[in-house]
């Protein structure tokens, strides 16, 4: 029978086992350069069978809060070449997720104090983070301007840049495409953020255009077999919904089927909230055996409440992978913690977001 501690093979990438560190946005990143304790923080945490960094922005464009990291930088990359290095060193293996948020920014982190951009110009009833005073603070993001469509060639373009930059000078072992939680890509998927009348809004296909050709791109530029994707069909997170989403995902997963991935990483209910939602029920075995009867082989990964139950029955009934967020924040040592069934530390939620060691690098391990 599979266990959470068994090797496993996710495309190009062979991990010690199935526990995966989830991204863990932190805000510990001044200037988008990734944080004095970042390269500590990673290897704390490198027995994960996979770790996948924070999300990090491709263009300051696709900057959304404030000291979030980027990958379009010199400076960001000789830092994030020292994060890699020092998880090598611990054993461990390293993606990075590649986001880009679209409408879930303010006018202040934009270039030239611009407005965001997004698939059409309506605002998300949400909130971002802005740094003030070295404290996190919660504000109304900005409304956005609708991207022009040839704006969208160097969109994709920047995902390449960003994922070749990764892996040939970084030395990342892969990346991951965020394409959930209502940021840009997941904007443009589903209706209720994409009003476009042109090539890219209106059917099913029109919609998962730009998602499918930034994929395309970045696998064209490292390779399917360290490229992930992170989807959620079905989160409110970021004021995002679609009308039809069982139709729509089961589409792009069959399309994503034919660019040999390393995984597909999925995101069950609520982002951070409820495994399953009345007014949105989904039918995830549905939406995998869509993906594996059009070709896929990639990993399945599952992410969102899990505890170490959860994810052991996950694993027995056929689940890759199992990625885990806030256990990862104070408890460095996890996979060793889950081995023994415990104990866990409890995590501090007033450092999760701002600047220094605290609620960082200084939990205890066993």
């Amino acid at each position: 029978m599979p266990t959470l501690f068994d090797s496993v093979t996710a495309g190009d990438l062979k991990l010690a086992n199935r526990v995966v560190m989830a991204p863990l946005t932190r805000n510990r990143s001044p200037d988008a350069i990734p944080g004095p304790f970042a390269a500590d923080y990673y290897a704390q945490r490198a027995t994960a069978g996979l770790i996948i960094t924070e999300a990090t922005a491709v263009t300051q464009q696709g900057q959304g809060y404030s000291d979030v990291p980027g990958l379009y930088g010199t400076e960001q990359l000789d830092v994030w070449k020292k994060v890699t290095h020092d998880v090598h060193a611990a054993g461990g293996k390293i993606v990075v997720q590649l986001w880009h948020v679209g409408r879930v920014s303010h006018s202040s982190l934009q270039p030239n104090n611009g407005a965001p951009v997004a698939p059409s110009a309506i605002a998300a009833k949400t909130k971002t983070v802005l740094i003030k005073n070295g404290k996190a603070e919660f504000v109304d993001t900005s409304v956005p301007r609708e991207l022009r469509a040839q704006e969208l060639p160097e969109l994709v373009h920047s995902f390449q840049a960003a994922a070749r930059n990764a892996v040939e000078t970084a030395h990342f072992d892969g990346v991951e495409i965020h394409a959930a939680n209502g940021y840009l890509l997941d904007q443009f998927l589903k209706t209720g953020a994409n009003h476009r009348t042109d090539d890219y809004g209106g059917s099913i296909e029109n919609r998962a255009r730009l998602l499918l050709e930034v994929t395309r791109s970045v696998t064209s530029a490292i390779g399917g077999g360290r490229t992930g994707i992170r989807l959620s069909p079905v989160t409110e997170a970021n004021d995002i919904d679609d009308a039809d989403p069982q139709v729509l995902f089961d589409h792009v997963l069959r399309e994503l089927a034919t660019l040999n991935l390393a995984y597909i990483h999925i995101i069950e209910g609520n982002t951070g909230g409820k495994r399953t939602l009345d007014n949105r029920p989904f039918d995830y075995a549905a939406l995998k055996a869509a993906y594996r009867q059009a070709g896929g082989k990639g990993a399945w990964m599952v992410n969102n409440g899990y505890d170490q139950k959860l994810a052991e029955t996950a694993v027995q009934e056929g689940d890759d992978l199992v990625a885990f967020g806030r256990m990862y924040i104070g408890n460095p040592d996890l996979v060793a913690r889950l081995r023994q069934s415990g104990p866990f530390n409890q995590d501090d939620k007033t450092t999760w977001y701002g600047d220094g060691a605290e609620g960082n690098t200084d939990y205890p391990t066993l």
